[in-house]
């Protein structure tokens, strides 16, 4: 079935404490017992003195039960070093101040102060929301649709396929998911998952002895075997453009010099162009080295290579993905900080592992709508450790190296968007991410669609809209 709800349990729980601690914020001042008729209420606030000639005169909306206040977006000529307050009140009481300098931080388009109605020897706090009415870029993470497919009792149940540790790969690309079940791989449409329909598409499987990672590209379907543990010998990969057809051998390894005697296919990234140009990747068992192949028209292969893979062994599950038309990319593990990378394995910046957390995987880089965001898909390789798809905001910075040093170095980090598949302990959990960007008849950015899944938690995907400005 299809289950379309707002937010995952972490948020509808952060959303309720909220609400529980604004709700407590009210007439709770030491009091004597003849008192009560000194009331501090807020019937009504107006800001007097906004836009850039200081004549605008905006009125706010009091929510009396989660003592707030809310007004339309401000025009940011208006001097807010010296905001000016007009309020009607319950009899005998006032506003502690009328002026109240407010500052915007840059890039900051929104603000909340506390404004405090006196009537002695009582008060009442209200927060005041203040909005600067300016463009508005980026995803509306705080509503959308949910399709989720994983341990979390929020949605439908697990999807089978990903039981039994027998599915450690997967692939979206907006229109079809890849299901890289180890003996019975098939493909899910996007449409008929949305409509609550479960209808396979079983790979033709005719020559296939048996498969482990893969991916999906732009209707293309991918999986690799595991290679034996000498020079990357026995590696196969093999491609569907057609589930129904027979499967083409596009990859056939019998040796590769300075692959090492290391087994390779427990990871599989694509990095393909919309013509099927670009490059596969596959790390090794330890993590310490890469296999590069140039690909031409989704199934020419060609020029393999070997290099040691960036920074300490990102583990079993690496990937490399490339960074939008540019020619760098991320290679990630769940042993392994986020670095940003060449084709190569040139290292030009590596995170530290804790803003982002260390067991975040397959991380891509996404731009949406003028934003810019970096998402992971984390996986429970021990006791305390969890499974989520977690989305940071990293549109400040002019690159992508500076984007993720200014991440990297921030003192705190909260996710735009973070969801949980309820993973089970896993030590080999081989999670993936993945997006698709709908775009509307003039080719502007539409819908954002975000993907997640691990082995033993299931599969997951998301549709954002755009952020609308409102003055409401």
């Amino acid at each position: 079935m299809k289950l379309s709800y707002r937010t995952s349990k972490i948020g509808l729980l952060a959303s309720c404490m909220i609400l529980l601690i604004m709700a407590s914020c009210k007439d709770d001042f030491p009091q004597a017992p003849d008192s009560s008729g000194n009331e501090t209420v807020l019937n009504s606030i107006k800001i007097l003195n906004a836009g850039a000639t200081g004549s605008t005169v905006l009125t706010g909306v009091v929510n009396e039960d989660e003592k707030t206040v809310s007004f339309p977006r401000i025009d940011p000529g208006t001097d807010f070093s010296k905001l000016k307050f007009e309020a009607q009140t319950s009899t005998g009481a006032k506003l502690e101040r009328e002026v109240y300098p407010v500052s915007f931080e840059e890039g900051q388009s929104e603000k909340v102060i506390v404004v405090k109605v006196t009537n002695a020897p009582r008060f009442r706090e209200y927060l005041v929301r203040l909005r600067l009415k300016v463009p508005v870029f980026g995803a509306d993470f705080t509503t959308g649709t949910t399709y989720d497919f994983t341990s979390n009792p929020l949605g439908s149940p697990i999807y089978e396929a990903f039981t039994g540790a027998l599915t450690r790969a997967s692939g979206f690309d907006g229109q079809q998911v890849l299901i890289g079940h180890r003996t019975a791989p098939h493909i899910l449409d996007v449409s008929d998952l949305k409509a609550g329909a479960i209808n396979k598409k079983s790979l033709n499987m005719t020559g296939v002895p048996g498969t482990y990672s893969g991916t999906l590209v732009n209707g293309h379907s991918y999986l690799a075997n595991l290679s034996g543990a000498n020079d990357a010998s026995g590696l196969k990969i093999y491609h569907w453009a057609n589930p129904n057809a027979a499967p083409e051998l596009i990859v056939n390894v019998t040796t590769i010099a300075g692959a090492g005697t290391t087994r390779y296919g427990d990871n599989f990234s694509a990095s393909l162009d919309s013509q099927g140009n670009g490059y596969f990747f596959l790390g090794n068992n330890a993590g310490n080295r890469v296999l590069r192949f140039s690909v031409t028209n989704y199934t020419t292969v060609s020029s393999p290579v070997s290099f040691a893979a960036p920074g300490v062994a990102a583990g079993s599950w690496s990937t490399y993905t490339k960074i939008g038309n540019t020619e760098e990319y991320l290679f990630t593990g769940h042993q392994a900080p986020i670095a940003l990378v060449s084709d190569g394995g040139t290292a030009s910046f590596t995170m530290s592992g804790t803003n982002v957390p260390l067991i975040g995987s397959d991380a891509r880089i996404v731009n949406f709508n003028g934003e810019r965001y970096l998402i992971v898909t984390t996986a429970a390789r021990s006791a305390g450790n969890f499974t989520n798809l977690m989305v940071y905001d990293i549109t400040k910075g002019t690159t992508v190296k500076e984007a993720l040093t200014n991440l990297n170095n921030l003192p705190t980090v909260t996710p735009v968007f973070n969801y949980s598949l309820m993973g089970p302990v896993n030590t080999s959990p081989s999670s993936q991410t993945g997006f698709y960007i709908r775009k509307d008849g003039q080719g502007n950015d539409e819908t954002l669609m975000l993907y997640s899944a691990a082995s033993d938690a299931g599969f997951v995907f998301f549709e954002f809209g755009k952020k609308v400005a409102s003055d409401n």
